[in-house]
């Protein structure tokens, strides 16, 4: 196996160029959003491939929020590159996600307990064979902890989230939910494509990570958000994220 013994993906002036907590959105340009609304003194730290990666603090706390491109290779090189040469200890992805369950509406936010998915993407990367992983009980517990200081609690929705090799808007994505085992079926709240990989690479190297998505659709709803709807609903997702991950 070659690792090599500095980041291909990721290029810094100084490996304290990154926090030991970190956020994570699919979107660079998010990552950016983020640091200039919600962090004091950030800078762009790494731009690799565009991949745009920002440090500052919140509250005093240092935090870098970093992009993670879509689907589950390009999230597992920047989860690895990060817990493996950066000595980060706790990531938590913050998305958007398809909601499968009445359970959650539109604009809601679903927490992952864990995440099944029915790609090989765990047995190639270390020959783990099975279709679920868990996330962190301790980052879970302090979000759920902080929503219920922010009033966020009913807004809140923990369960499994189901993660796939394309994006289920654009595939019957029903074939692919109704071939999920059914002792799984009921407990699955949403559809995105990054969380397995990522709790599978942190789970892997004794990391913690667990993933937030926000509703952006649903198949129980006709509801469409404006942009300002969108905008105010990931505002409040960020705000928990970094409220809970400098506990």
């Amino acid at each position: 196996m070659f690792i090599g013994e500095n980041p291909i993906h990721i290029k810094v002036d100084s490996k304290e160029d990154i926090a030991s907590i970190v956020l994570m959105p699919g979107d660079p340009l998010r990552a950016k959003y983020i640091a200039e609304k919600f962090l004091e003194d950030a800078r762009e730290v790494t731009s690799v491939r565009n991949m745009l990666g920002f440090t500052g603090t919140y509250k005093g706390h240092k935090v870098t929020v970093m992009g993670s491109g879509m689907g589950m290779p390009s999230m597992s090189i920047y989860a690895f590159e990060l817990f493996h040469f950066f000595d980060v200890q706790e990531i938590i992805r913050i998305g958007t996600c398809g909601a499968v369950s009445p359970k959650a509406g539109v604009a809601e936010i679903l927490l992952s307990d864990s995440v099944y998915s029915e790609s090989n993407f765990a047995y190639t990367y270390n020959d783990y064979k099975e279709k679920v992983v868990e996330a962190n009980k301790e980052l879970n517990a302090k979000i759920r902890e902080t929503a219920k200081e922010l009033g966020m609690e009913d807004k809140l929705h923990e369960g499994m989230l189901t993660t796939m090799d394309v994006y289920g808007p654009y595939i019957d994505y029903d074939r692919v939910l109704n071939r999920i085992p059914e002792e799984y079926k009921d407990r699955i709240l949403g559809e995105e494509m990054e969380a397995f990989a990522l709790i599978h690479v942190a789970n892997s190297m004794g990391r913690k990570a667990t993933a937030m998505a926000t509703v952006a659709d649903s198949k129980f709803s006709n509801v469409v958000m404006s942009i300002e709807e969108r905008q105010k609903s990931l505002d409040d997702m960020i705000i928990l994220a970094l409220e809970a991950i400098i506990k």
